[in-house]
């Protein structure tokens, strides 16, 4: 799935293409994704211009300009296997090409989601929509810092990397950067939240915005589907240090990396650098 930096990597990708331009007609081929395209969604596209491209979470936002009352905006999210890419308007279309953004500038933003598992709303609420109201901060944002996570770890029982990706704690840290940020903070994915010192959630903290600031760089992690708004993929999966190692050695101490189950998902970790 898509994490925090491949969906950057996409707003950084189509926002040249897509801020300040006119949307002169949408294409819908395919309606049921996650959930069915509104019917009427290309008609309130057609004419609308885009004034900028924002993310929040996961999620992808193109603000749109209206001379109606309220917020509007086309709220994305890439689900499994989604992608956008920028795109020349006459090229025909590929499966799992599911919707397409037709600009003035002679350049379409195209869905494709082989899975189905994203998804296209017309929103109005701005960040009050039900999708965005309960999402917790930004990890890259001053307002993601020790004092705030400690605090949110003191009454959890849970296991800290169940609790960082938590999306209500904070959003976008995803389970390939929290394998990694725990790893470089050595401290075990299974721990409590609530038995772990504030100093070294200090030191997880700024590994969080370490990770997920270098993936970025990198144009994120292409695994299986992810690929970037030009068709390329990502490059930081060439740095992992846990995340799909397990059975190797560890690049610190040369220890065999483990793995166990946590919250239904696959953790990779060092048994003799994490604790």
């Amino acid at each position: 799935m898509p994490e925090l930096p491949e969906v950057e990597t996409s707003r950084k990708g189509i926002a040249p293409y897509c801020e300040n331009q006119k949307i002169k007609k949408a294409i819908v081929r395919i309606d049921k994704l996650r959930w069915p395209i509104d019917k009427t969604l290309p008609a309130k596209l057609k004419g609308k211009n885009i004034v900028s491209v924002k993310r929040r979470g996961k999620y992808l936002l193109l603000e749109l300009e209206s001379k109606a009352a309220g917020e509007k905006s086309l709220l994305i999210h890439l689900g499994m296997s989604g992608s956008l890419r920028v795109i020349a308007s006459d090229l025909p279309a590929q499966k799992h090409d599911h919707f397409d953004l037709v600009l003035s500038n002679g350049k379409s933003i195209r869905f494709n989601d082989p899975r189905r598992f994203g998804c296209l709303l017309w929103n109005e609420q701005g960040e009050a929509h039900q999708l965005l109201s309960k999402l917790g901060p930004e990890p890259l944002t001053d307002e993601f810092d020790t004092d705030y996570l400690y605090q949110a770890c003191r009454k959890r029982k849970a296991a800290i990397k169940v609790v960082i990706m938590d999306s209500k704690v904070v959003v976008g840290v995803g389970n390939i950067y929290a394998q990694e940020a725990l790893f470089m903070s050595g401290i075990l994915p299974s721990r409590a939240a609530n038995r772990i010192s504030k100093a070294r959630i200090a030191v997880l903290v700024e590994n969080i915005k370490i990770v997920l600031e270098k993936a970025i760089i990198a144009g994120g992690s292409s695994l299986k589907d992810f690929i970037k708004a030009d068709g390329k993929p990502g490059y930081f999966q060439h740095t992992f240090q846990v995340y799909g190692r397990a059975g190797e050695a560890c690049s610190r101490c040369g220890d065999i990396l483990k793995q166990k189950q946590l919250g239904q998902r696959t953790s990779t970790f060092c048994p003799s650098c994490q604790s």
